[in-house]
């Protein structure tokens, strides 16, 4: 299928950030957090719900994650946001959700582990939970990152002073607070070191028991899941090992990863994806055990579209000879029936660590070592850079039996989200909706990257690139919110039921006119340009429901880690809710 954009000239762009560049030439005032004049909307003809940003915060810091995670505490109407780039948790008050205002910090340097040892100020914070009394609970990686991390807690209700840390896996890159309140669970990332991939510490889920009232655990409350049992022989088929070999004793587990951590309703099995190796696993959490994982297969580009080029100057969703591994960052679940279905975000991960590269574009394939395409895998067209020749696949999954050449072709990600039983079966893949959806919302700047306004550079990559996912209830329906990490904006899909989810709307609180990385680069200032520019790069997102909310409607939560702005959306019901 092939949608051709409307021409529609760049003027205004162009005077838009000649004027900006004007002002912060004169004056660097600090920046007020607005919402965009006219947010991109594109809805289904009978969407049942409304999604419309109504308040944002501004750290004015430009692409080094200054918001990245937020949670909310209804109590004290505090939402909780990470800032990886200070390792700091900002506290904002957002009792009146039209101008949310920041009270403090929950700062984790300097606080004291139950070993003894102070977290530094290099070390970094990745994720951020809340238990519904006010027990906050802060992931933080090391520096090193290949170090074991910490755990630190805090009061949802107090000043920011620390009550107390214990250690963890390496690299936690994300921490989840059981339903019943009991538990903390990590996922233990575990990546290479950055420079010489020489050191690959194994990648764990750590299960924290939590005391009752807002107080710090013990260390003695830590226990720590590995995947010892799947060394060898043991691994299941179709989940990705692969890279460098650091860890000669635990292979395995050292190049496992987990990513992102959800918990079912009754609080007895948390499901990770390990998201370069493209699988699920799943925990006990009363024996603190890895009792199953697999693998989440990969998608048939030949069956569902795609835009593949980032040079042919048109946006064109066609379908091609190649494969995409789902590879998802979040996940979510909800329960339905008494059945627990978990719903992905289908990123897409590369590994690229001291010189181990794992992307390659399929034009270079056959070049400096690598092995080529088979014969007849491919036209000579389709591997112009007009179709695949510019895309991104992996050299570490798809040669032939004897690895002289390339018989299939994974790309990264899944341009979508999924939902999946706890057994791992899809039963519901959103397709191409999201390349076909922003392409009609905002056809001039279609697969653009967050960072600058342009038109299909991510093509040739990972298209929107869906990364955070959250769920909700509106009246009764079940919602499913998808923030997409490149062209920006949040997908919402009335999920209810699992196996036929339908599109209800797409909202993207961002102006391309505003190039936020040509604006700064040509000399403006940082916050003023990101005060026009809006939301750039959606990260973490968060539901507040109705009965919790300051404003008594249901309201979205998304942190955007390259605008570095914390949004609040409002959601309204649209008529009568629509039966299955």
């Amino acid at each position: 299928m092939s949608l051709l954009p409307h021409s529609r000239p760049k003027a205004r762009r162009l005077a838009v950030v000649a004027a900006l560049v004007a002002t912060c030439a004169a004056v660097a005032a600090p920046a007020q957090a607005a919402i965009v004049d006219d947010p991109i909307t594109w809805s289904a003809d009978d969407a049942s719900l409304a999604m419309q940003p109504i308040g944002s915060f501004d750290t004015g810091v430009f692409d080094a994650s200054a918001q990245e995670i937020v949670e909310y505490h209804a109590a004290t109407q505090r939402l909780f946001t990470v800032d990886a780039l200070t390792g700091r948790i900002r506290v904002l008050d957002a009792s009146d959700p039209t101008h949310p205002t920041e009270l403090f910090d929950l700062v984790t340097a300097g606080a004291t582990a139950s070993d003894g040892a102070a977290i530094p100020s290099t070390a970094q914070a990745n994720s951020v939970a809340v238990r519904e009394d006010g027990l906050v609970v802060v992931a933080v990686e090391n520096d090193p990152k290949t170090d074991a991390g910490w755990l630190v807690f805090f009061d949802a209700a107090g000043d920011g002073t620390s009550l107390g840390a214990v250690r963890v896996g390496a690299q936690p890159d994300m921490v989840a607070i059981t339903p019943d309140g009991s538990k903390a669970v990590t996922a233990d990332e575990g990546e290479p070191d950055d420079a010489t991939y020489t050191i690959d510490p194994e990648g764990t889920i750590t299960v924290v028991a939590l005391p009752s009232d807002i107080a710090a655990s013990a260390q003695a409350d830590v226990r720590t899941a590995d995947f010892h049992a799947y060394e060898g022989d043991s691994l299941p088929e179709g989940v990705r090992v692969f890279g460098k070999e650091v860890d000669t004793v635990h292979p395995v587990s050292a190049n496992l990863e987990p990513e992102y951590v959800t918990v079912d309703q009754q609080s007895r099995k948390a499901y990770v994806t390990l998201q370069e190796n493209n699988a699920i696993a799943v925990v006990d959490l009363r024996s603190a055990t890895v009792t199953d994982m697999w693998s989440l297969g990969a998608k048939d580009w030949s069956a569902v579209g795609l835009d593949a080029s980032d040079k042919d100057g048109a946006i064109n969703i066609a379908t091609y000879p190649v494969k995409g591994l789902y590879m998802p960052d979040t996940i979510a679940s909800y329960q339905v029936r008494g059945t627990t279905y978990l719903v992905t975000a289908n990123e897409g991960d590369a590994r690229e660590w001291g010189d181990y590269e794992e992307p390659v574009r399929i034009k270079d394939l056959g070049k400096d070592g690598v092995a080529p395409l088979c014969d007849g895998v491919l036209t000579a067209a389709q591997r112009s850079n007009d179709e695949l020749g510019r895309l991104d696949v992996s050299r570490a999954s798809g040669l032939n039996a004897d690895g002289t050449c390339y018989e299939e072709l994974y790309a990264f990600g899944g341009r979508s989200f999924s939902i999946w039983t706890t057994d791992g079966v899809q039963v519901f893949d959103s397709g191409d909706d999201f390349e076909q959806i922003t392409a009609l919302a905002e056809p001039d700047y279609f697969n653009s990257d967050n960072a600058a306004s342009d038109l299909e550079s991510r093509s040739d990559a990972k298209g929107p690139e869906p990364e955070g996912v959250t769920i909700g209830k509106v009246s009764g329906r079940t919602y499913a919110f998808i923030g997409l990490e490149r062209v920006g904006g949040v997908m919402v899909y009335d999920i209810t039921s699992p196996t036929a989810p339908t599109f209800v709307t797409y909202v993207n609180n961002r102006d391309f006119s505003v190039s936020a990385e040509d604006a700064i680069g040509d000399g403006g200032d940082e916050a003023t340009v990101l005060a026009a520019a809006g939301d750039l790069g959606p990260e973490g997102l968060t539901f507040i429901p109705a009965d919790d909310s300051p404003s008594g409607e249901p309201l979205l939560a998304v942190a955007n880690e390259v605008s570095g702005t914390t949004t609040l959306y409002s959601l309204s019901v649209l008529g009568k809710p629509k039966k299955h």
